[in-house]
C-alpha cells in the first residue's frame, strides 16, 4: 500500500506521525523498551502532545530479533495468532547507554541510536544487514480513517528479495507490490494461493512479518531503496532473521514457524486423476489403471477428483451411489493392486448436502454477525464453510474423514480454502480480517492430524493448495489452476521456486496443465519437468491426462521418466530428509549459489536437491538455454561433461532435459524403478561424478551411511551398516561388492 506522492509528500487525505527521538529505556527480562514521541522534546509543553510509541526489542532465538511496533495499547487482542517457536533456554542479551540502546541475541543485533535522528540498525559480526531510519516507521492515517503501521527496511545496492509466498511473477520481487492475501486466481495473476508475510534476501538476512492478516508490501516499489510493510492495526511485530546464507536463513525461519514433515516415501511415486469434470466411474478408473499396467507405466496413487460425491452435494463425503455402487469394494481391489488412493475435499458444505442441515444445527457453519450462516452461490450452490476455530466443528468434520479412512482412502486432495470472507463471526472470537489468510493453516491441520491419527506420523500427506505461514507443516502443496501453455508451465515453475524460498520442503503441479488440454509436445515436456519434481501428478480440468490419450510417444516419455525418478528415490528421500530443515528439495540456483550473481535472478531452471541440475524445455522444438555455475558438470542422462560458468544452448528430444550433476558429487541410484517405496540400500549404485583427489564424500542411503574416497585412480567405499561392516576398493569404471542383503556398485562417471 503506497502512502507517499513521490520523495516529499503524502498522497492526499494521508497523514503521518514518525518516532524521532528515544525518550527513554528500559529493560524487561530478555527484552529491550523503547518510548518514542513522534515530534522533538525540546521543552515540558513538548510532553503533552501525542503519539508517543512504543518499541520492544525481543529475541525467541539465537540470531532472531522481534521488534514490536505499538501506537495504542488498549487495543483488545484478537486472534488467530501464529504459532512461534521459542527457544526457553536461550536469553538475549539488553543494554543501554547514552549513546544506544542494544538487544543482541547470538551474533545479531539491533541497535537504537538515542542521540540524534531516529536510527534503528540490524548487525551481524560487525555489519550492517539493514536499518530503519528516519521517517521510515510510522503511524499513517488514510482519507477513510484507515489506521496502518509501516516499517521501511533498507536494501543495499544489489540486494534481490525473495519469496512471500507461492508467486507466479518474476521470481525477485523487487520492483513488485505484493499484499498478503490469499485469493482463487489461477497462476497467471500477481494474486496467490499460498501468500506467506516472509522474505528473504541475499544479503545475509530475511524478514518475517508475524501478522495473519492482510500485510502490504512495496518491494523497492514506492521507495526503491527500500522494502516497506504495511498493517491496518494498532500494533506490527516482525523479525529479522540472520543467516548468513539464504539456507541458513530458511532453517532458522522454519525453526520459529515450523519446520515440514516428511511425507510418505510412497508419495513422491506417480499421481494419477479422473480430472475434473471428466466423466468417469469404476469402469473409468479401473480401464486407466489396466492402461498404465498394461504399458508398464509406474503408478503409486490414484485420485478421485470432484464427482466421487453427488452434483451440488460437495461435501457430504458420500461416494456417488450411481457411479460408485461398491466404494469399500473398489478401494479394496485398488488396493490390491498396489495402489494408494487420494479422494478430493474442501471446506465448503453446499446447501443441497445432508451435512448443510446438521452442521447449521450443530453451530459448526460459519456465521454472519447477526447469527445467520454465512452463505453464496459462489463455486457451491447455497454454499456454506465450516467453522474451524470451533473444535466442535473440527472434531464433527474430522469424523466425516475418519468414515473414509476406515474405507480403505489414504490421503486428501485439501482443494480450495482461500475464498474466506471477512463479513463473519468465529466461533471463538477470531478477528475476520487476521483469519482470511489463517484460515488454510486451521483448515490443513484438521485434515493432517486426522492422517497422524488414523495412518500413523510417517504416512500422513495432503495435497494442498492454499497455505500461509505454518502451513509447510503440513505437505504436500501444488500450484493450482495452471493453463495448458508453455507460458503456464513457466509461471508454474517461477510459483513453485519461490514457494520454496518461503520454508515449504515439497511442491507439485498439474503435469500438462489444468485449464486445456495440451498438445502432445507441450504434454511430454511437461512430464519431464513434473517427474523431475519434488511430487508428481497427472491432473486435468475437463480432459483427461492419461498419456495414450495423445500419442504413444508420451507413453515412452513418461516410462522414461517415471523410471528414472523412481531410480533416483535413494537420493530424493535423502533431499526430502533435508527438507524438514527447511531446505526445500526443488531449490531456486540462488539458494545453492547464493555467491554466484549469474544465479541470483534465474528462474527457469532449478536444482533438484544439492546435487542435480533440471532445466525443463519450453519448446515444442526443444530449443532450451540454462546457466552452469562454475565447475565441470556431467549430464546424468548422457555421460557429456559442460564447464561453467557460462550459458549452455542446447535442443533436446522429448526423451531428455537438461540434467546436470555437481561436480564432485556422488549421486545413490536405487535398483528398483517400478515403486518409490523400496530398501534404498539394497542393491544401490553410487555414481561419482569428478571427485578430486583425496576427496571424501559422505553418501547416506536410507538407514546406511556410504563413504566414498577417491585415492589416485582408486574409488574406495566403506558402508556403515552395523549388520555387515565392509569396505571395498577399485581402480576400474565398476565394482560391485556383496553388501548385507543387496549389493554396492561403484561408479566413477568422470575421472
Amino acid at each position: 500500500m503506497k502512502f507517499t506522492d513521490g520523495y516529499w509528500l503524502l498522497r492526499e487525505g494521508v497523514t503521518a506521525a514518525h518516532p524521532v527521538q528515544v525518550l527513554d529505556v528500559t529493560t524487561p527480562p530478555g527484552a529491550l523498551e523503547i518510548h518514542a514521541p513522534t515530534q522533538p522534546i525540546r521543552h515540558r509543553g513538548d510532553l503533552l502532545k501525542g503519539p508517543v510509541v512504543t518499541i520492544s526489542a525481543h529475541a525467541p532465538m539465537p540470531d532472531v530479533i522481534g521488534l514490536t511496533f505499538t501506537h495504542f495499547e488498549g487495543e483488545q487482542p484478537r486472534g488467530p495468532r501464529f504459532d512461534i517457536q521459542r527457544d526457553d533456554a536461550f536469553t538475549p542479551h539488553a543494554e543501554y547507554d547514552e549513546e544506544t540502546a542494544t538487544l543482541t541475541a547470538g551474533v545479531l543485533s539491533v541497535r537504537v541510536t538515542r542521540t540524534g535522528p531516529w536510527h534503528v540498525d540490524f548487525i551481524a559480526h560487525g555489519r550492517t544487514l539493514t536499518t530503519s531510519g528516519p521517517k521510515n516507521m510510522g503511524i499513517m492515517r488514510d482519507a477513510t480513517g484507515g489506521h496502518y503501521l509501516r516499517e521501511q527496511l533498507g536494501l543495499g545496492v544489489g540486494t534481490s528479495v525473495y519469496g512471500l509466498g507461492e508467486r507466479f511473477g518474476p521470481l525477485v520481487k523487487n520492483g513488485q507490490v505484493v499484499d498478503i492475501w490469499n485469493a482463487d486466481g489461477g497462476t497467471a495473476t500477481e494474486q496467490a494461493y499460498k501468500n506467506v508475510p516472509f522474505f528473504l534476501t541475499d544479503a545475509g538476512y530475511g524478514v518475517f512479518v508475524d501478522h495473519p492478516g492482510k500485510v502490504s508490501f512495496e518491494v523497492g516499489s514506492e521507495a526503491v531503496s527500500r522494502v516497506q510493510f504495511s498493517v491496518e492495526s494498532q500494533q506490527l511485530t516482525y523479525y529479522v532473521i540472520y543467516g548468513p546464507t539464504p539456507k541458513d536463513i530458511l532453517r532458522k525461519y522454519t525453526a520459529l514457524t515450523g519446520r515440514p514433515a516428511l511425507p510418505p516415501a510412497w508419495s513422491f511415486g506417480l499421481w494419477l486423476s479422473t480430472s475434473f469434470t471428466t466423466s468417469y466411474d469404476e469402469a473409468t478408473v479401473t480401464s486407466f489403471i489396466d492402461g498404465m499396467k498394461e504399458r508398464e507405466l509406474p503408478l503409486s496413487v490414484f485420485h478421485f477428483d470432484c464427482f466421487w460425491m453427488r452434483e451440488f452435494n460437495w461435501c457430504d463425503f458420500q461416494w456417488d451411489p450411481r457411479v460408485f455402487p461398491d466404494p469399500e469394494g473398489m478401494l479394496s481391489r485398488l488396493k490390491e493392486r498396489g495402489l494408494r488412493v487420494s479422494v478430493w475435499i474442501n471446506p465448503y458444505i453446499a446447501q443441497r448436502s445432508p451435512l448443510f442441515a446438521e452442521g447449521k444445527a450443530l453451530g459448526h457453519l460459519l456465521k454472519r454477525p447477526d447469527g445467520s450462516v454465512w452463505q453464496w452461490d459462489l463455486w457451491q450452490p447455497g454454499m456454506a464453510l465450516v467453522d474451524f476455530t470451533s473444535p466442535g466443528a473440527r472434531a464433527w468434520y474430522a469424523a466425516e474423514l475418519e468414515a473414509l479412512l476406515t474405507q480403505g482412502v489414504d490421503c486428501f486432495k485439501t482443494d480450495f480454502g482461500e475464498r474466506i470472507p471477512v463479513d463473519v463471526a468465529y466461533a471463538d472470537g477470531s478477528d475476520p480480517e487476521r483469519m482470511h489468510n489463517y484460515y488454510t493453516y486451521l483448515y490443513n491441520r484438521t485434515v493432517f492430524e486426522v492422517l497422524r491419527k488414523h495412518r500413523g506420523e510417517q504416512e500422513a500427506v495432503v495435497f494442498a493448495r492454499s497455505a500461509t505461514a505454518g502451513s509447510q507443516k503440513f505437505p504436500v502443496h501444488w500450484g493450482g489452476d495452471c493453463e495448458a501453455t508453455y507460458e503456464s508451465m513457466a509461471e508454474s515453475l517461477r510459483g513453485g521456486l519461490s514457494l520454496g524460498l518461503s520454508g515449504f520442503g515439497f511442491w507439485s503441479h498439474d503435469i500438462g496443465g489444468f485449464e486445456g488440454t495440451p498438445t502432445p509436445a507441450l504434454f511430454k515436456r511437461w512430464l519431464a519437468f513434473g517427474l523431475l519434481s519434488s511430487h508428481s501428478r497427472l491432473h486435468g480440468s475437463s480432459s483427461y491426462r492419461v498419456p495414450w490419450l495423445f500419442d504413444e510417444e508420451s507413453v515412452d516419455v513418461l516410462r522414461h521418466f517415471t523410471r528414472l525418478k523412481l531410480r533416483l528415490m535413494p537420493y530424493l528421500y535423502e533431499a526430502a530428509r533435508t527438507a524438514q530443515e527447511g531446505v526445500p528439495v526443488m531449490r531456486a540456483m540462488v539458494l545453492e549459489f547464493p555467491d554466484d550473481p549469474g544465479c541470483a535472478h534465474l528462474e527457469r531452471q532449478y536444482m533438484l536437491g544439492p546435487d542435480l541440475l533440471v532445466a525443463p524445455v519450453f519448446s515444442d522444438e526443444g530449443d532450451v538455454s540454462y546457466y552452469v555455475p562454475e565447475g565441470t558438470w556431467t549430464d546424468y542422462l548422457t555421460g557429456r561433461t559442460v564447464t561453467g560458468p557460462r550459458w549452455a544452448r542446447e535442443r533436446h528430444g522429448f526423451s531428455s532435459v537438461p540434467l546436470l550433476v555437481r561436480p564432485g558429487a556422488v549421486i545413490p541410484v536405487g535398483a528398483v524403478d517400478d515403486r518409490p517405496d523400496y530398501p534404498y540400500a539394497d542393491g544401490v549404485t553410487l555414481r561419482a561424478f569428478g571427485l578430486e583427489q583425496g576427496a571424501q564424500v559422505t553418501v547416506p542411503v536410507g538407514d546406511v551411511t556410504f563413504t566414498v574416497v577417491r585415492e589416485g585412480k582408486t574409488l574406495r567405499a566403506s558402508c556403515s551398516d552395523p549388520r555387515a561392516p565392509w569396505s571395498l576398493a577399485s581402480g576400474e569404471r565398476t565394482a560391485r561388492a556383496a553388501a548385507g542383503t543387496g549389493f554396492l556398485s561403484l561408479e566413477v562417471d568422470s575421472e
